[in-house]
């Protein structure tokens, strides 16, 4: 007479918990390849290198905004999808010249524009419209001088209209 055994046993590849004890590791070093494949690829263009640097335009700008408050400088900004249109208004005269004003993308250095805004007259001011990808812009207003800043904040596309002031963004 054979002897049996109560319950017949396969080998453990066979069985379905060595599987089930590999899937956590095999995802971890997967999502270790994933992470190093996305930081190789992507650009690390919102660290800065010069932090003291950085640091003291910080304090300038503030000394601009400050400036911009003091003197209630504001200003209308809209845009017919051609051309840009700023009206400017202050306590003291507008007679600033020709006005400096950069489009700051949010995430993306490379993006950036800057533009000059001719004066019309009585405060008003006009350029072309630049050419602005989808996404959120920063936008920062000057005179050739740097004696004052105003900003604003909009969201891309050809056809806006903001107010910039000194308020923080």
């Amino acid at each position: 007479m054979q002897h049996t055994p109560a319950y017949e046993s396969s080998p453990w590849y066979r069985k379905a918990w060595p599987g089930l004890l590999f899937i956590p590791p095999v995802g971890a070093v997967l999502g270790g390849i994933l992470t190093v494949i996305l930081a190789v690829q992507s650009p690390n263009a919102l660290v800065v290198d010069d932090y003291y640097k950085e640091g003291l335009a910080i304090n300038q700008q503030k000394h601009r905004l400050e400036t911009a408050r003091d003197e209630q400088r504001e200003g209308l900004l809209r845009s017919d999808g051609t051309r840009l249109v700023l009206s400017l208004r202050g306590s003291k005269a507008v007679d600033d010249g020709v006005l400096q004003l950069q489009f700051i993308h949010a995430t993306r250095a490379e993006l950036d524009r800057s533009l000059q805004l001719e004066p019309l007259g009585e405060g008003n001011y006009a350029a072309p419209v630049p050419d602005l990808p989808a996404g959120v812009w920063y936008l920062r207003l000057r005179p050739a001088d740097n004696r004052w800043e105003i900003r604003a904040r909009i969201k891309g596309g050809k056809h806006f209209q903001v107010r910039l002031s000194s308020d923080e963004l």
